[in-house]
């Protein structure tokens, strides 16, 4: 028996790849999980664990990169883009650009929702029959708005786009916001509640699928970094590590935002980049928020556990640039403050950075290749692996098996991008 080889191979043991092995394990089909450090150790850890249907709209929208290129001048802004020259990004930005535009948002936005409330179906049951504690809770997610200018973009541009999806978006006034959640500081204009929004704890939710995985038969090699990609004809044969080499009958390529960079090796070029995300993780304060809240004005997103809160979001488009940006942690605690009475916990646990994978269109890359017979692809989720992950590993299965999917396939197939 040879035991570097498998039914499939997952390159990549974030919360993407763990749920793709968890669900072809459920189908009875043998894995193992390479993963470069330790699962969840990329932004399956540190994102806000929102779980959130109500994010369907992209960013592809007319108006977007404009923004982007105003906010080259302000390193503090929640949507940045640092101005250096960088050829992959610029090419990508340049394809973006061209997503701009209502008709590609629609599309964008119909096949978003699509996999996000499958997920969000499935991630209940998952949780409960699996066993994971991972501090779930089914409470929704509400947006605070202090201008009413903001408010009144949002009802175009996002609640009116949800109510056309049929996800429900509540148009609250400012005084119902603020009796809802008492640790807001007054002034607030109105808000949006998303009541079929979740939360959950990220990296209690991959340490409870990396067990399940284990615990139904799959491997999973921790410290194993991927150095080359052997080929045979139109077939992936080999994957070289620093643990070894390993083989198998499928392969799944599910590295998040090192994605493109392996797949140059097969001469694929993935139309992603990296956006990177940050996040502050505090004991819980005294008045804490009882929802999962976006506040809007600075684009903060706050989270509370019943052991634990955070504050996240911004998204800076800086390549593949590695470390803390002090005044991207900054303008989280800034924006914190105001809006909420308690901004911070009494205790800082983590600063984090993490990198998001970004599709060019804001549609996830899931299917098999058009170029490589046994390869297939679960990559560029964005802000939201968390909230498609069950989706993502349950659409994987089906395909790998043969059997019918949950969900259409064709919006997120490799092939609209050739691959």
């Amino acid at each position: 028996m040879d035991d570097s080889r498998s039914d499939v191979l997952i390159l990549g043991g974030g919360v993407i790849g763990l749920s793709c092995a968890l669900y072809l394990l459920r189908a009875g089909i043998g894995v193992r999980v390479l993963e470069q450090g330790t699962p969840g150790c990329g932004s399956s850890h540190g994102n806000c664990g929102t779980l959130t249907p109500s994010h369907a709209p992209p960013l592809t929208m007319p108006g977007t990169f404009g923004l982007a290129l105003r906010s080259m001048l302000r390193a503090d802004a929640p949507l940045y883009l640092n101005p250096r020259f960088d050829g992959p990004r610029l090419r990508w930005l340049l394809g973006f650009v061209r997503h701009c535009n209502w008709r590609d948002f629609e599309h964008a936005a119909a096949a978003r929702a699509t996999i996000l409330r499958r997920s969000r179906a499935l991630l209940a049951g998952l949780v409960r029959d699996e066993g994971i504690d991972c501090g779930f809770a089914e409470e929704g997610e509400l947006y605070v708005y202090r201008s009413a200018k903001l408010r009144d973009a949002d009802e175009r541009h996002h609640a009116a786009v949800l109510d056309r999806l049929g996800i429900e978006a509540r148009r609250l006034r400012g005084d119902q916001v603020e009796a809802m959640e008492p640790a807001l500081k007054p002034g607030v204009a109105g808000g949006l509640f998303h009541p079929g929004d979740a939360r959950l704890r990220p990296d209690r939710y991959v340490a409870g699928l990396a067990r399940r995985v284990r615990e139904l038969g799959g491997a999973i090699v921790n410290g194993a970094r991927i150095d080359r990609l052997d080929v045979d004809g139109r077939r992936l044969t080999h994957v070289r590590t620093t643990r070894g080499v390993f083989r198998g009958e499928r392969v799944v390529l599910a590295l998040g935002a090192w994605s493109p960079l392996l797949a140059r090796q097969l001469d694929l070029r993935l139309p992603m980049q990296p956006g990177k995300g940050y996040s502050l993780t505090y004991t819980r304060p005294a008045r804490a928020p009882r929802h999962a809240l976006v506040l809007r004005e600075p684009a903060v997103c706050v989270t509370t556990w019943a052991d634990g809160y955070r504050l996240g979001s911004t998204m800076e488009f800086s390549g593949y640039a590695e470390g803390l940006n002090r005044t991207r942690l900054d303008a989280l605690r800034r924006g914190a403050a105001s809006g909420l009475h308690e901004p911070e916990g009494p205790e800082l646990l983590e600063e984090w950075w993490g990198w998001r994978p970004m599709s060019v269109d804001e549609v996830p890359i899931i299917g098999p290749s058009t170029r490589w017979s046994n390869l297939h692809l679960a990559t560029a989720h964005g802000m939201l692996g968390v909230s498609m992950s069950a989706a993502t590993g349950e659409l994987v299965a089906a395909q790998l098996a043969g059997a019918v999917p949950a969900l259409d396939p064709l919006p997120y197939a490799p092939a609209r991008f050739g691959l």
